[in-house]
């Protein structure tokens, strides 16, 4: 499901119990310098991320300060987050203008808030200009965090270069049947550099039968409940995009790549890393 950039006014993209993915939870919120803003999601464990300026972060007594400190774009610096628990109450008062992405997973059990700083991420980067699916990403809820959360799983993709491929080779992750494939709801958010790039989102069922795809634009997001999910970025222009992975019954995810095109793991360079990461 693709929904288009709108003025959500701090209020949830993606609810609790969305309909398509409802192991996910996505919000943007806006602020001003000096603007505070309080949530708290029941059920759902979260994660704060800065897209673009500085907060002070407070979850229940456990404090962040100078979060983020991106300037124009998700482009411009690394990024931070706070793990929230299940259901805790979090404040965010704005040190500068921003724009915060708040990711979440359905997780029943409450664990503690911690902050992952920039020099914290697990950076992977995969792929080649020759296969065109060189790209880099950056775990902040990753591998090296796995204890610490419940289910959730939050990165940053980029590709690098102008225009190429991402999520390839095709695959999926909406059944529970281990070893083979686990059940995670995903949900991503798009930015384009300069933002009047674009892309593209397919979306096969069905190994062999044809699929869908949705236009994608600078603040696009995309809720993946089944199937095959590529996704492309035109020539000459750079695309990111923030993702949140909730699973069903673990953390960790299994992907269970598309039969046509499984043989490109042997030959895409760094995919078995980039696999191996989403812990």
């Amino acid at each position: 499901m693709h929904i288009a950039p709108y003025d959500n006014q701090n209020s949830p993209i993606v609810d609790v119990d969305d309909a398509t993915v409802p192991l996910n939870y996505f919000n943007i919120v806006k602020l001003e310098p000096g603007q505070a803003f309080h949530y708290h999601v029941p059920r759902y464990e979260t994660c704060i991320v800065p897209a673009t300026g500085t907060v002070d972060v407070e979850v229940e007594g456990f404090r962040a300060d100078n979060l983020g400190g991106r300037g124009a774009d998700v482009w411009d610096g690394e990024p931070e987050g706070v793990y929230v628990p299940t259901g805790a109450k979090a404040t965010m008062i704005a040190k500068t203008a921003c724009e915060i992405f708040v990711a979440g997973a359905r997780f029943d059990d409450t664990l503690d808030p911690f902050a992952v700083r920039s020099d914290e991420l697990d950076l992977v980067q995969y792929g080649s200009d020759d296969t065109k699916t060189h790209r880099k990403i950056k775990h902040i809820l990753g591998q090296k965090q796995h204890g610490k959360v419940g289910r959730l799983l939050v990165s940053e993709l980029y590709t690098v270069g102008a225009g190429g491929w991402s999520g390839f080779p095709s695959h999926k992750h909406d059944t529970d049947r281990l070893p083979d494939e686990t059940r995670h709801d995903e949900t991503y958010n798009f930015r384009f550099r300069p933002n009047h790039g674009s892309g593209l989102q397919m979306l096969q069922r069905e190994d062999g039968k044809p699929g869908d795809a949705y236009h994608v634009v600078d603040g696009s997001t995309i809720c993946l409940d089944r199937g095959y999910h590529p996704c492309a970025v035109l020539p000459g222009y750079e695309m990111y995009y923030f993702t949140i992975l909730g699973g069903l019954s673990q953390r960790s995810l299994v992907q269970f790549f598309q039969p046509t095109h499984a043989y490109q793991i042997e030959t895409i360079p760094g995919i078995k890393d980039m696999i191996a990461k989403f812990k």
